[in-house]
């Protein structure tokens, strides 16, 4: 019977002609296309299904997304040279288990043949064997996210459109950074999520804060260990609205205290925000790390 091997893939993508992240019939997504893909190198009947570490929506950005797959092992050893040779050292080399490790070889070809079928706007930078445990949604330590707004008098750079927010009014980023102090923490974040059934909206906000970067772009950068839907694009929300003067510093902290949704907190436009990295712990962590972020957190 034919072995499954577990890759681990590193990607980036522009997400403004996307649909979201996640497979929907009839929609462009990044999953589907990048399902497509692997399924058409890997000749085999049916694509692959991915596991992602992030599940962006419709219009955001990614350059440090990473996604698992498990392939046969008989179709991987066929890329690269497609050389018997190839196939010889696919089998020989091992990782943890009886999982069968592609060589170097392998994963450079698939890293090529993606590049040649993907569209543009879908990079695949690296594909590696995944340690033993490793689980690209579950087994990450946390996601770091950037938001950019540009609140320039002439608008943003045109260059740089896709992935910057133009704002019509000037920002203070000092009170943003005072009323992003409030949030950090573990809390109940239901103020600034859009809640799903059976989901908790309890997350540890490890970082808020901003920077006024050289040409003038405010960058808001989030980290925590999840995030539930429209969290971060919330939270830059709450933060406009304190930067321009239409709310006090106080007023973020005030809706998280109550832990329901507040109409007051608007959710940014999806194109100014980047998936920007995910971090993992070391690879003997890695499945302990997947079974304790499966449990639903509860605030003590």
């Amino acid at each position: 019977m034919d072995r499954d091997v577990r890759l681990r893939l590193d990607l980036g993508y522009d997400g403004t002609e996307f649909s979201g992240w996640a497979r929907q019939p009839g929609l462009r997504t990044v999953q589907g296309e990048l399902e497509a893909a692997l399924g058409r190198i890997l000749r085999l009947a049916d694509p692959p299904s991915l596991t992602v570490a992030g599940r962006t929506d419709a219009g955001v950005h990614a350059r440090g997304q990473v996604a698992h797959v498990d392939v046969p092992v008989s179709a991987l050893a066929a890329v690269g040279t497609r050389s018997s040779a190839a196939s010889g050292a696919m089998a020989e080399g091992t990782v943890a288990g009886d999982a069968v490790a592609p060589t170097a070889e392998v994963t450079a070809g698939l890293i090529r043949r993606l590049a040649g079928v993907l569209p543009p706007d879908i990079r695949v930078h690296a594909v590696s064997a995944a340690p033993e445990g490793f689980d690209a949604r579950f087994s990450a330590l946390s996601r770091r996210y950037g938001y950019r707004v540009c609140d320039a008098p002439g608008g943003v750079d045109p260059l740089r459109r896709r992935e910057v927010l133009r704002h019509p009014r000037p920002l203070d980023v000092g009170l943003m950074n005072a009323a992003a102090t409030r949030l950090l923490g573990e809390h109940d974040f239901a103020a600034f999520c859009k809640r799903r059934e059976g989901a908790t909206t309890i997350r540890e906000l490890r970082r808020l804060d901003l920077v006024r970067e050289a040409d003038g772009t405010v960058l808001v950068t989030v980290v925590a260990d999840a995030f539930c839907h429209s969290m971060v694009r919330a939270l830059v929300g709450s933060l406009l609205a304190v930067g321009e003067g239409r709310r006090p510093v106080e007023w973020p902290g005030e809706a998280l205290g109550r832990a329901v949704r507040d109409p007051g907190v608007h959710v940014a436009p999806a194109h100014g925000l980047t998936l920007e990295e995910v971090r993992y712990p070391a690879a003997d962590e890695l499945a302990r790390r997947a079974i304790e972020t499966r449990r639903v957190r509860t605030l003590s």
